[in-house]
């Protein structure tokens, strides 16, 4: 469905003077709110197609009403995302699970909404109907030849696809790993993996990107062929310039130091893009922020830091994306308050006073460097995210908006309940 503008701008109308009230309040203090709001207005998250759906675990599904059951469906809720919060307007496919069957008519539809094609996603962790090589011992790791081809020929396939919507990047996760001692031949399966990934790469269109993601545990717990950014990052310096790591925040063990990982491969010009979500105990796909607010800004703050250092463009030069799903939630609600927490959290690390904190830093006034940081972060910065929002023509409220307005009762009466599972 494409949402009445008219409908945004008559809820903002109602609300304009108590949001007019704290932002002015809020950017009274600050000199170059103005840079802030424009870079805002600019950034965008992508949406990736499977967590639109309600997602799921090995203990069951609970479908809810009003889920997308076809990529077309998927895209429309994608659109009414990016109309709402103006931050959402990309959409990420996860190949097989989202194949379109007339690329052309997909693209326009995208359009219609807004909408460009993110990073193409490929998928050799679990089988396919009428598959004929098993994955159950990994994928390019294997010891079979033919499994491995199996998984570069799918790997290449989704570049095609990719191709014909217009995306520019290919993410490639592997499950690949083992859950015993001496089940697998580390080096082995490291001269596998690389071999096929050199097929992969040689696939990649000149203006194209892969992005290597790691994982340090799951579903293999013993060791995995790309379980952190050191595996991920010899992966990406041995496939050539086109190649970079992609930083999952869940996808590392608890308590890592992410800020610090970000800042070292921003550094060597291998940071690509990221996965974003929070976690308590592991790859927990919670809610951006839920759980962790502060490291959320600290990883922001070596963002920002980092790419500035280089001249890299905030919105273009690194890919965002959320990677969720949940099974207690609403989604399109959910995606609502992660974007919301992304936007708060880059908002809060452009406001880093960067000349103090590196006084401090070479100083080694550690109490001073901490103030800064942390004073920082407890400035309520969400008018200045709305005022963006507002002068794109976005919702002030946006999650208000959806749970109070039509639109949700309108998707319930169009779809139903839709028991199809999205993959996960």
């Amino acid at each position: 469905m494409l949402l009445d503008k008219q409908l945004i701008a008559d809820s903002n109308a109602a609300a304009i003077t108590e949001h007019q009230r704290k932002f002015n309040f809020t950017a009274a203090g600050i000199d170059n709110v103005e840079a802030i709001i424009k870079k805002l207005m600019n950034f965008q998250v992508a949406i990736p197609s499977w967590a639109l759906g309600t997602g799921g675990t090995r203990f069951g599904r609970f479908p809810g009403a009003g889920e997308p059951g076809s990529l077309e469906e998927k895209i429309e809720d994608v659109g009414l995302l990016h109309a709402l919060n103006n931050s959402s307007g990309a959409i990420s496919l996860h190949i097989p699970w989202d194949i379109p069957t007339d690329a052309n008519a997909i693209k326009a539809l995208a359009a219609q909404h807004g909408l460009l094609f993110d990073a193409v996603n490929s998928n050799t962790f679990q089988n396919q109907p009428n598959q004929k090589e098993s994955y159950k011992f990994g994928s390019l790791q294997h010891v079979d030849k033919a499994v491995r081809k199996q998984a570069i020929d799918h790997n290449i396939e989704v570049i095609k696809h990719g191709v014909a919507l217009g995306s520019k990047s290919l993410t490639v996760w592997l499950a690949d790993g083992s859950c015993f001692p001496g089940q697998l031949n580390f080096r082995r399966a490291f001269e596998n993996t690389l071999e096929g990934l050199h097929e992969i790469y040689a696939a990649l269109p000149e203006d194209w990107k892969v992005f290597v993601e790691y994982k340090a545990y799951e579903p293999n717990f013993y060791s995995m062929a790309v379980g952190d950014w050191g595996q991920s990052l010899l992966y990406a310096n041995k496939l050539g310039k086109q190649a970079y790591t992609l930083v999952d925040l869940g996808h590392h063990l608890p308590n890592a130091n992410i800020e610090q990982i970000v800042s070292l491969l921003l550094m060597e010009g291998k940071l690509g893009g990221f996965h974003f979500n929070d976690s308590k105990y592991g790859d927990d796909d919670l809610t951006v922020g839920s759980m962790k607010p502060y490291q959320l800004f600290l990883i922001f703050n070596e963002l920002v830091e980092g790419m500035d250092a280089k001249g890299m463009d905030h919105a273009t030069d690194l890919g965002w994306m959320i990677d969720a799903s949940h099974n207690v939630k609403d989604p399109l609600e959910d995606l609502l308050q992660s974007v919301e927490a992304i936007m708060i959290a880059y908002t809060h690390a452009l406001l880093v006073d960067r000349k103090k904190l590196n006084e401090a830093q070479l100083n080694n006034d550690v109490v001073a460097a901490q103030e800064v940081l942390q004073n920082t972060f407890r400035t309520d910065v969400r008018s200045i995210v709305a005022e963006a929002r507002l002068r794109a023509g976005a919702a002030l409220d946006p999650l208000s908006f959806f749970r109070s307005g039509k639109i949700r009762a309108q998707l319930i009466k169009d779809r139903g309940i839709n028991t199809i599972a999205t993959g996960l």
